[in-house]
């Protein structure tokens, strides 16, 4: 299951692991102007832990999730 909320400055998708066992805590990807944030909890340290993305790197990362193993490098959008 997921959410999509469109905030003033961004849009968030809240991934919810739904299953039946070793599930994970909720998963929040956040799409500003100028990058991307993915934050997760992380029960162990007791703190959300968030990594971001420049807008080309979730390009890219979008892109790989649909191609085979191999090195890969994304035409310039000049």
């Amino acid at each position: 299951m997921f959410t999509i909320e469109h905030d003033f400055d961004a849009t968030v998708v809240t991934l919810v692991d739904e299953g039946a066992a070793n599930l994970q805590e909720d998963v929040t990807v956040c799409a500003f102007e100028d990058c991307v944030t993915v934050e997760q909890y992380d029960p162990r340290r007791d703190a959300v832990v968030r990594i971001t993305l420049s807008l080309h790197q979730a390009r890219e990362l979008g892109a790989a999730l649909h191609l085979p193993e191999g090195i890969y490098r994304a035409k310039s959008e000049s």
